[in-house]
């Protein structure tokens, strides 16, 4: 069964294809139809590129002006994503003020930029239409406060899900805004503020009867801290803990294996334990089908949704009324490019709380409360709830009130700012005055509303053409060779160029000799370049006989591991470089990673830089 997700991009491509088709077509010809549409994609995404066209010098790579229109006339429906670039250049300029490249982002952004600043407004009329950026705000005490702070809470995840507590008039809005964002009625979930992932699934984790239930099944492809620290937990239970695993070479997951886990004839009533399921890798961009959660369910199994992964709007069509899990993750950060610092939403079915152990105090839910006014000794919290207030919540002890730190703000040069002034009208933009904190009554959340204001198809299809020319760019680039035979620079791991695959891309960069070169090098350059990558770990990786050569040669270990399970036996896997397209991503960010990338064409900016900046015992190297 394939996913709501993939259904409507179906749907909207197969009305884009068949306008003119009738009502009575039968369902082989609308299949057919949208086989050869997704076929069409793929060889159109080849000609995006100079046809037939491989790059061996980073000297002579085409503009990226002329790549661009290559790809729009690939693919003319790409100028309708423009109300993406329009947002970008009102609300986020400080990404192109700073020339920073953020690929390392996943889950949905809070606030805009724009926002942040609190020192202008912009007259929606005439802003729809403008495409230059904000003038450079002044500086003023409201630029570096956070939008609100957080307080730890001490009290169990099943009291906190039964009796609630006093919150927040900023918290409870905050909820509300969430919840309609993630298309998840209160009536179904309840749902906690936790200070990341990690804690979420800590807390899910040690309120989890694995003493009854002693089964754990997890499904990632890569090494996720907050998975093995729930892992960890469920082991001290005695839970059998087992994961999936994922074909070499594809990295699908294998099928068979993982059905034999979930499916147990004995005992069909009884509860197996806890099924951690991400619909889609965020290393790879591979998606896996929910027919898995479906399959779980019917084997009595509870199920762990694990949606950070999940792109802006996706959770629209989730289907959460047909599968129902029992708990459900996600993250949400602060303002994209400038603070990815933010919390974890962790739901739980409301039929599904008595299942949780009344554990003990668990130290992760959080409580949100508003800013407050920097340097104020009077001043505690900018609405009407007092620090004690808070501390009352559940009859438990305030422990901890964390300010947010922000990211130093760029200064613009002069040259910067009379460019603005050449670039843009003045009347097109009013000042207003500053505000000093977010209070409970002036809650906006403007990185959400940006994607409700673009939706899930503009979304999606700007995100589809923009992944695929980046891998199709990548393949592309070849190290020179006296011969016919030109080894390929970048090798992908994972889905290449398709119609449904996420929007991450895993990635390994070779030399001219087949080497490997170190992915926290390529990180720490990338980084000395203003582009955000990141590196991680994939795992579980099931290799045929057929590829039992390459096996030896391919897995390597984590620096210092000795061990996996009892038998001693090394966790073996892949390091990689991973980048994500988020929903303010451009296409000149991906030319400038692509040229980034090509520049380890030239062997010796290869060993220059590892010469350079890997010392002798060094395990972190300094750029």
């Amino acid at each position: 069964m394939q996913s709501p997700c993939l259904r409507l991009t179906r749907e909207g491509c197969f009305n884009c294809c068949c306008q003119n088709s009738h009502g009575n077509q039968n369902h082989n010809s609308k299949i057919s139809t949208i086989i050869t549409c997704h076929r069409e994609f793929i060889d159109t995404m080849a000609s995006s590129i100079q046809p037939n066209s491989q790059f061996t010098n980073h000297e002579c790579l085409p503009s990226c002006l002329e790549l661009f229109t290559s790809l729009k006339e690939a693919y003319p429906h790409y100028n309708q994503t423009n109300l993406a670039d329009e947002i970008r250049s009102q609300e986020y300029y400080h990404l192109s003020i700073s020339k920073h490249v953020c690929l390392d982002y996943i889950g949905s952004g809070l606030f805009s930029y724009y926002q942040q600043q609190g020192c202008h407004s912009i007259d929606d009329s005439i802003a729809s239409s403008s495409s230059a950026p904000p003038p450079p705000t002044q500086q003023s005490d409201s630029v570096n406060e956070p939008f609100f702070n957080i307080s730890y809470k001490s009290v169990s995840l099943s009291t906190q899900l039964l009796y609630g507590g006093q919150e927040s008039e900023l918290e409870s809005k905050m909820r509300e805004r969430i919840m309609k964002y993630m298309n998840i009625s209160k009536y179904d979930y309840s749902m906690v503020f936790t200070a990341n992932q990690s804690s979420a699934f800590k807390l899910l984790a040690d309120s989890y009867p694995f003493e009854s239930n002693h089964n754990l099944v997890t499904t990632y492809d890569y090494e996720n801290e907050a998975v093995e620290g729930m892992i960890d937990s469920a082991k001290r239970k005695g839970a059998r803990v087992v994961s999936a695993e994922f074909s070499w070479l594809n990295l699908r997951v294998n099928s068979r294996k993982l059905r034999k886990m979930l499916v147990i004839k004995k005992n069909a009533k009884k509860k197996r334990g806890l099924f951690v399921f991400p619909l889609q890798s965020k290393v790879t961009g591979i998606r896996y089908s929910y027919q898995w959660m479906n399959i779980a369910q019917e084997n009595g199994w509870h199920v762990l949704f694990d949606a950070s992964a999940l792109g802006p709007k996706e959770m629209e069509t989730l289907g959460l009324s047909i599968f129902q899990p029992d708990f459900l993750i996600c993250s949400f950060y602060k303002v994209f490019g400038e603070n990815p610092s933010g919390f974890c939403c962790l739901f739980v079915k409301n039929s599904s709380i008595s299942v949780l152990n009344k554990s003990s105090t668990s130290f992760g839910i959080i409580s949100l409360v508003p800013a407050t006014k920097p340097f104020d000794k009077n001043s505690s919290f900018s609405s009407s709830q007092s620090v004690q207030e808070v501390s009352q919540e559940n009859s438990t002890e305030f422990q901890e009130l964390k300010q947010v730190s922000e990211e130093p703000k760029p200064i613009l040069t002069l040259f910067e700012i009379l460019n603005w002034g050449l670039k843009s009208n003045n009347n097109k933009y009013k000042k207003v005055e500053s505000k000093t904190s977010m209070s409970s009554d002036e809650l906006e959340c403007r990185g959400l509303d940006h994607a409700d204001k673009l939706g899930l198809v503009l979304i999606s299809s700007r995100a589809r053409y923009l992944v695929n020319w980046l891998i199709n760019a990548l393949t592309r680039l070849q190290h020179p060779h006296a011969g016919d035979i030109h080894p390929p620079l970048v090798k992908i791991y994972g889905p290449k160029i398709s119609f449904n695959r996420g929007l991450a891309v895993a990635f390994n960069v070779f030399d001219w000799k087949g080497q490997k070169v170190d992915p926290t090098l390529v990180q720490k350059l990338a980084d000395r370049n203003n582009i955000s990558i990141s590196c991680a770990f994939l795992q579980h990786i099931w290799f045929s006989k057929m590829y039992d050569d390459e096996k030896k040669t391919i897995l390597e270990t984590r620096s210092g591991e000795v061990r996996d399970n009892k038998k001693g036996k090394l966790n073996c896997g892949v390091s990689v470089i991973t980048v994500s397209i988020a929903m303010m991503t451009n296409f000149e960010d991906l030319y400038r990673l692509w040229s980034f990338i090509a520049r380890f064409l030239d062997a010796d900016f290869v060993e220059k830089e590892r010469w350079r900046y890997k010392a002798l015992n060094q395990t972190t190297i300094e750029v």
